[in-house]
This record gives structure tokens, sequence and C-alpha cells, in this order.
């Protein structure tokens, strides 16, 4: 696949599903967005295409022109199915476990600002930590396999992975009404096994566990939600949340957006904030009714 036709079907993809949001008015019924919002999410899709990702490719062409210079296209005459399977392995499982390991203490400030819109839509697909990006294993490894030659075939996957990505943030929840269909019953427990939907994903992003449907330490597939399967962390109810985002926004007040993009460079000033030296994210058991009312007036007086 050629990159401008890549270009153009990345796109239409987009323009596809935000028309379909607004259609549908799921948009305009379930997306509130603040300004810091709106610019955190067009300053992290910006820098994405215009630094990220050139960066990354420029990166690794020049570290493999100096450890692998005879290796460039070696990989090109493979057959499709198993530059799938390698790209599956090296861009997606290593994104699985990178989204994982991003829900640990250590990264989880990275990841944050992914969980911090109190929406879903094709929007926050990119909304994320600009380190996030720069240290995503699967974007460094994706810039060595197209040095071997996988330029084609990666173009179509990345279409695939693109789009499921999409649906799965969607405001217009596509997999919803094929629930319903009973002839289709068995197609949707086999797809919802296999690659991410909005059910299992909007459950990721869930503001709370405690309904059943809330799942946001588990579910981290991004094209194949098989890896939850595969690893034990999935949760399928086909239902979905009744609210998403962070409990401590709701209690502190939203972080500001080039806090939550370029930290740890820039650091909160929140008391209670993971976006800051020395301090942590705010654990669901501490939003019960004893400590609201104390959280509530901290808020109040910071």
């Amino acid at each position: 696949m050629s990159p401008q036709l890549q270009n153009i079907l990345i796109v239409t993809l987009m323009l596809g599903f935000a028309g379909l949001e607004i259609v549908t008015r799921r948009y305009k019924d379930s997306v509130h967005a603040t300004q810091e919002d709106t610019r955190l999410e067009l300053a992290m899709f910006l820098t994405l295409l215009a630094v990220v990702q050139p960066l990354l490719l420029l990166a690794t062409n020049v570290l493999c022109t100096w450890l692998i210079p005879e290796q460039r296209g070696a990989w090109a005459d493979l057959p499709w199915w198993a530059m799938a399977a390698i790209l599956l392995v090296c861009d997606d499982l290593t994104q699985y476990w990178w989204h994982r390991i991003s829900h640990t203490p250590l990264l989880w400030p990275l990841h944050r600002a992914h969980h911090t819109a109190q929406y879903m839509s094709i929007r926050i697909t990119y909304r994320n930590n600009f380190f996030y990006y720069l240290m995503m294993p699967g974007l460094w490894f994706a810039g060595v396999l197209l040095y071997l030659g996988f330029a084609k075939v990666y173009g179509v996957y990345f279409v695939i992975k693109i789009a499921v990505i999409l649906g799965a943030h969607s405001a217009w929840r596509w997999d919803e009404p094929l629930y319903r269909i009973r002839v289709l019953r068995p197609l949707m427990w086999l797809l919802e096994r296999t690659i991410s939907t909005p059910a299992t994903h909007w459950a990721h992003h869930a503001l709370t566990n405690e309904d059943g449907i809330g799942h946001y330490k588990g579910n981290f597939g991004n094209l194949l939600f098989f890896w939850d399967i595969l690893f034990g962390t999935a949760h399928i109810t086909r239902k979905y949340p009744a609210k998403v985002g962070l409990q401590d926004d709701l209690i502190f007040g939203q972080e500001r957006w080039f806090i939550q993009m370029f930290y740890p460079l820039c650091q909160s000033r929140r008391a209670h904030s993971a976006l800051r030296f020395g301090g942590r994210a705010y654990a669901e058991e501490e939003t019960r009714s004893d400590t609201l009312p104390q959280a509530t007036e901290q808020r109040r007086s910071a």
C-alpha cells in the first residue's frame, strides 16, 4: 500500500467515525469537553504526527544504517502473512504490555492523560503524554521493521489497526446494535474476543469498577483483544459504564493540559496528584462516602 493511499484511508476513517458520532447525536449528547481537553488532544495529535513519529522513524533508520547496514530491505520477500504475524507480535503485543505496565505507579503519569477525558470519542484516541509515545516499544520496532522491508504490509496493517482503535474509542458504539441480533451472537462472541470493541474498551476507561462493568485494571488490548484473553486481563459484559474518567479529577479539578502532556518536565501544583514528584494517584476506595467530604473540602481550600 502506498503512503498516499494509506493516508487517504486513515483520513476517511477519521471523518467517517466523526460523522457517525455527529449523525447519531452521540457527540452532542455525551462529549462535553473543556478548553483544557481540546488543547491537550489537539496538541498531542499534532505533535505525534509532526514530531514523535518522524523522530522515531529517523532515529531507527539512523541506528539501523549504522548497526545493520546490510539488512536494509532484507525481509522484503517474506510472505504477507509472516509479516503480519511479526507485526502483531512486535507492535500490537508489545503495545499491550506497554499499556499494561503504564497502569503501574511508575509509568501511570505518562498514560494518565488518556484516562482524564470524561467522555469517549475518537478525539481521545491519541490523547496521551508526549513521552508515553516517545518511549513506546512498538513504534521503535515498527521503525526497524520498515527498514527491513515491511512498508507495503505495514500500511495495510496500520489502517486496520487504526480502524479498530478509532472504533473502540468512538462515542458511536458500533457493537451495541449488533448484540441485539440473535443470528449474529456467535460472530459477536468471536469478534469481542479477537479485537477491541467499544464495550470492552469503554470498560477500561470506566470511572469505577464497583458496578461490575468497569475494568480499568484490564482490557488493555489495542488491535487484538485476544491478548487480554491470553493473559487473563479480559472482562466482557457487553455493557457500557455510566461514566468514564478519573475520580481524582472530579474531586480536585482537572490538571492543566501542558502538565498532562509534558510531565515530568512540567509538574502539578495539586497536593494530591500523580503528576508531581512524591505525589500519588487517588485510589478508588478513597472516594467512598466517608472520605468524599474531606476530599471536597481540600478542593475548595486549594
